[in-house]
């Protein structure tokens, strides 16, 4: 099966467009060497994929038929990713989350105008 289509099979990528990309910008590599799109993935091939700022790295198992649900993913890979990293990016999305709350978007009136006393006191000092 092409590694394209694999990761996006074991749910790595959304769409399968998106797992071409990323395999054409050498973020993907299958025994430590750099992939094409159209390379074939085997059983018992290491995987490691650059994403979010992370290092995935994954043995194949199976190879599947077609996309899966997320539960029987771990029937086709087994993750070798270090824990300290994945870790280390759930700390970086809660500082980013602790700054404005995830989906409040844009200020309401009352905000701005908070915060506008706030700069104002600020630039007095």
């Amino acid at each position: 099966m092409r590694i394209d289509k694999f990761l996006w099979c074991v749910r790595y990528y959304k769409t399968r467009s998106l797992a071409t990309e990323e395999v054409k910008k050498n973020r993907v590599l299958i025994n430590d060497e750099p992939a094409k799109p159209s390379k074939d993935v085997l059983v018992g091939d290491y995987v490691k994929v650059r994403k979010n700022q992370i290092l995935y790295e994954f043995e194949v198992l199976q190879i599947p038929k077609s996309r899966m649900g997320a539960k029987l993913v771990s029937l086709y890979i087994k993750d070798k990713t270090d824990q300290e990293q994945i870790a280390e990016l759930k700390v970086r999305r809660s500082s980013q989350e602790y700054y404005r709350s995830q989906g409040l978007g844009r200020p309401t009136k009352k905000d701005r105008r908070e915060l506008d006393d706030f700069m104002t006191d600020f630039d007095a000092f």
